[in-house]
C-alpha cells in the first residue's frame, strides 16, 4: 500500500506547480475521482502553500495511509522533533467532535503501530477552514500524543511554530519516517470492513516475524482448496490459534479471496456466533450506507443488510436451510468460525425435535454439516476455526465432535489439522480423543496454527498470562507478568465499580472503545448495579457511539461472554463475581440457583465457567481493569471471603491497586 499519493520536502512542494500536485494525487487516488475530492485537494494545496511558507525545512505528505482503518488522514507536516496530523473539513464553520476523533484516531494508530512514530510527539489537528479562530491549547498524553488542536485556515502556521517552539526529541528525517515499519493490528470489526471494500489482509495487517503466520496460515489453506479442487476430492482442515490470534480474521480473508479468485466456488464465513454474526453484517451495512451518501447515492439498511448475508452468514440459517433442500449447498468453500462451538448428538438432536419438529434426527451439528458439503458430487473444502478452551455453553462438544464425525462416514475425506491439537490439552481432552485423531490418519500442518495474539498488540503473551491465571500458578503468573506485561499492557484492580469505570473513560481516547463485561453466571453483582439478566444489543453496545445511553461507552450494560466471545474492545472492565472465586490456593465453580450458591459437580460445567473467564479476561485489546468487589457481611450470597482470596491473588502477581483515579 503506497504511503502516500505526494509528498515533498516543504520547500519543494512550495514550488510546485497546483495542477501537478493534484495530477500525483489523482494518479494516486484508486477509485473514481470525484470533483468533490479534486476541490478539497485544491483548497487545502493553497492553504497549506501560505501557511507552510514559513517551513521550509520540513516535509508535507498528502492522503497518508492508516492502515488498519483502511483510510487515509488529509495531511501530515513533519517539523522538527514532533508529527502534525492535519484533518481538512473544508467550508465547515465549526469544530465537531467527529472530526476530532477522526484525527485522534490517525494520529493513534501512527502512535501505536508506525515504528517512526512511537517515540516522538503527535499533534493532530482539525482545520475548520472557515470557523472562528479560538486560542490553541497544547495539552499532551503521557505518551507524547496531544489533545486534538482546533484551527482555521489561518492557524496552521500559529500551531506548527506553537508547536515546534520547544524541541524536546530528536530532530525527525523524513526519509527515515517513511521507510519506517508499519505493524497495524485492526479489531475484527475494522478488518470485515476493509476486506469487504476489496482490501488485501497483508494492507491492513502486521506484517513482522511474529505475526507472519497468519500469511503462512492463508496460504495453507488456499493450497488445500486448490488441490481439492484440481484432483476432485473432499477436504476438511482445523485451524487452531491463541484468543487473539486472528482466527475470525484468517477466515474472513479466506472467504473474502476465494470469492474474488472464482465467484463459482460461493465462499461462505459460517459462524454460529449469534452476536458476533450481527455486530459484523450491522458494520458493513452501516459502512455500505455511508459510503454510498457520501457518492451521492441512497442505499436503504435494510437493502445494505442484504448484501452483506452472502458473505457472513448464521450457521443455524445455513443448517436449516440444508434441512429444507436435500441436495448439494451453492457454497463449495465454508468457514465454521469457532467450530468448537458446534453441538453434540444430543443437544442438536434435542432442538431439532422441539425447535424444528424433526423427531428422527439423530446427528450432531458436525456430523450433518459434513454431511452437507458431502452432497456435492465433486469437490468442496470445509475450514473450521477451533478456539481452545473456548467452549462456553451446554451441548457445544468441541473439536472431538467433529472428529467423530469421521469415524464411519465420510472415509474418502481428506483431513488436515493443526500440529498443536496434539499437543495442547485445551483441544482435545484426554488421551481417547487422541487416539481418535490418530485413527482417522489425518496429516498434522504446523501452518494451521496461529500462535501469536494480534488482538492485544500490546502484549502478545497476554493468553499465556490469562492461562496461569486459570490454573491459579501465581508464580508462573507473576513471572509472565513482570516480564511481558507490566510495562506495556496496563492492568489495574479496584475494589470500587465507580473507580473502574473512570479509569476505563480516562484511558480510552478518540474512538476506542472502552465496556464492562461479566460471566453470564455474575448474578450478584446485581446489589451493585450489573444485571446480567438484562440483554445488551449487541450490534449497539459494540457500535454506537458515546452519546448512547446502550453502548459500552455508557459502562450501564454490561456484556457476557456470549455477547462479546470473538470481538474486542480496547478498554475492558472485567466485573468478577462469586461464581469463579479462590479458596485455598484452588477456583471454586459455582452457579446460583434461586437464593444461593450451589456447586459446579460435572466436569463440562466446570470447564463452561473456566472458559468463560478466559473469554472475558482475553478481550482487551490495549489494557483492563478488574473490579473485584468487597462483599457484605450482610448478605450470605456474597460474604467477604468469596471475593477476598481472588483479590489477595491478583495483588500477589503484581497487579497495582487503584483505590482512587486521580482527575
Amino acid at each position: 500500500m503506497q504511503r502516500a499519493y505526494y509528498h515533498a520536502p516543504i520547500a519543494d512542494f512550495l514550488t510546485h506547480d497546483e495542477n501537478r500536485i493534484i495530477g500525483e494525487l489523482a494518479l494516486a487516488h484508486t477509485h473514481a475521482l470525484e470533483e468533490l475530492q479534486k476541490g478539497a485537494w485544491q483548497q487545502q494545496i493553497q492553504v497549506l502553500k501560505r501557511e507552510l511558507a514559513d517551513f521550509p525545512d520540513g516535509h508535507v505528505l498528502f492522503e497518508v495511509s492508516i492502515p488498519r482503518m483502511g483510510k487515509r488522514a488529509d495531511v501530515v507536516v513533519l517539523l522538527a522533533d514532533a508529527v502534525f496530523v492535519l484533518e481538512f473539513k473544508v467550508g465547515s464553520t465549526s469544530y465537531d467532535h467527529a472530526a476530532q476523533d477522526q484525527v485522534l484516531d490517525y494520529a493513534l494508530d501512527l502512535k501505536n503501530f508506525h515504528a517512526g512514530s512511537h517515540h516522538v510527539r503527535i499533534l493532530p489537528v482539525v482545520v475548520a477552514t472557515q470557523a472562528t479562530a479560538l486560542s490553541l491549547v497544547f495539552q499532551s498524553y503521557s505518551d507524547g500524543l496531544y489533545q486534538p488542536l482546533l484551527a482555521n485556515a489561518f492557524q496552521i502556521a500559529d500551531c506548527l511554530r506553537s508547536g515546534t517552539a520547544v524541541v524536546t526529541g530528536t530532530l525527525l528525517s523524513a526519509e527515515a519516517w517513511l521507510a519506517a515499519g508499519y505493524q497495524p493490528t485492526p479489531t475484527i470489526i475494522e478488518a470485515a470492513q476493509a476486506l469487504y471494500k476489496g482490501h488485501q489482509v497483508a494492507d491492513i495487517t502486521r506484517s513482522d516475524a511474529g505475526a507472519a503466520n497468519l500469511s503462512v496460515t492463508g496460504a495453507c489453506i488456499a493450497e488445500i482448496i486448490d488441490q481439492a479442487k484440481a484432483q476432485n476430492h473432499k477436504t476438511i482442515c482445523f485451524v487452531t490459534g491463541v484468543p487473539g490470534a486472528g482466527k475470525t480474521l484468517a477466515g474472513l480473508n479466506i472467504t473474502n479471496e476465494r470469492t474474488h479468485a472464482d465467484e463459482q466456488e460461493h465462499a461462505v464465513f459460517l459462524s454460529g456466533n449469534g452476536p458476533l454474526v450481527d455486530v459484523l453484517r450491522e458494520a458493513l451495512a452501516r459502512d455500505k450506507v455511508k459510503d454510498a451518501r457520501q457518492r451521492g447515492n441512497r442505499l436503504d439498511k435494510k437493502q445494505a443488510i442484504s448484501e452483506v448475508r452472502s458473505f457472513i452468514q448464521n450457521i443455524h440459517h445455513f443448517r436449516d436451510e440444508a434441512l429444507r433442500h436435500p441436495g448439494p449447498p451453492i457454497e463449495k468453500v465454508t468457514v465454521f468460525d469457532e467450530a468448537q462451538r458446534a453441538w453434540s448428538a444430543q443437544q442438536a438432536s434435542k432442538f431439532m425435535q422441539q425447535k424444528r419438529g424433526q423427531a428422527d434426527f439423530n446427528m450432531s451439528e458436525p456430523e450433518f454439516l459434513v454431511e452437507v458439503m458431502d452432497r456435492h458430487p465433486d469437490w468442496c473444502t470445509v475450514v473450521c476455526l477451533i478456539g481452545g478452551g473456548q467452549e462456553i455453553n451446554t451441548g457445544e462438544a468441541g473439536l472431538e465432535e467433529w472428529l467423530r464425525a469421521f469415524e464411519s462416514r465420510f472415509t474418502e475425506w481428506k483431513i488436515y489439522y493443526s500440529d498443536r491439537i496434539r499437543a495442547d490439552r485445551n483441544y482435545l481432552k484426554d488421551g481417547a480423543a487422541v487416539a481418535r485423531l490418530d485413527d482417522l490418519q489425518a496429516e498434522p500442518l504446523a501452518a494451521l496454527h496461529l500462535a501469536v495474539s494480534v488482538r492485544s498488540f500490546r502484549a502478545e503473551q497476554l493468553a499465556a498470562f490469562v492461562q496461569t491465571v486459570l490454573d491459579a500458578d501465581l508464580l508462573a503468573a507473576r513471572q509472565l507478568y513482570a516480564t511481558h506485561l507490566e510495562a506495556v499492557y496496563p492492568i489495574r484492580i479496584t475494589r470500587r465499580l465507580e473507580v473502574a469505570k473512570t479509569w476505563l473513560r480516562q484511558q480510552a481516547r478518540g474512538t476506542e472503545r472502552c465496556g464492562l463485561v461479566a460471566s453470564s453466571g455474575a448474578h450478584r453483582l446485581k446489589p451493585l448495579g450489573l444485571n446480567i439478566k438484562d440483554k445488551i444489543d449487541a450490534p449497539v453496545w459494540f457500535l454506537n457511539g458515546r452519546d448512547d445511553v446502550r453502548s459500552s461507552y455508557y459502562l450501564e450494560d454490561v456484556a457476557t461472554e456470549f455477547d462479546i466471545q470473538g470481538l474486542e474492545l480496547d478498554w475492558v472492565g472485567v466485573a468478577w463475581d462469586a461464581d469463579f472465586w479462590l479458596q485455598h490456593g484452588y477456583w471454586q465453580y459455582r452457579k446460583f440457583k434461586g437464593t444461593r450458591w450451589q456447586q459446579c459437580n460435572t466436569a463440562d460445567s466446570r470447564r463452561y465457567l473456566l472458559n468463560a473467564y478466559r473469554v472475558l479476561l482475553t478481550r482487551a485489546r490495549q489494557g483492563m481493569i478488574l473490579f473485584i468487589p468487597e462483599g457484605s457481611t450482610a448478605d450470605a450470597t456474597r460474604l467477604p471471603e468469596f471475593y477476598d482470596e481472588t483479590y489477595a491473588f491478583f495483588r500477589a502477581i503484581g497487579i497495582p491497586e487503584l483505590e482512587e483515579v486521580p482527575a
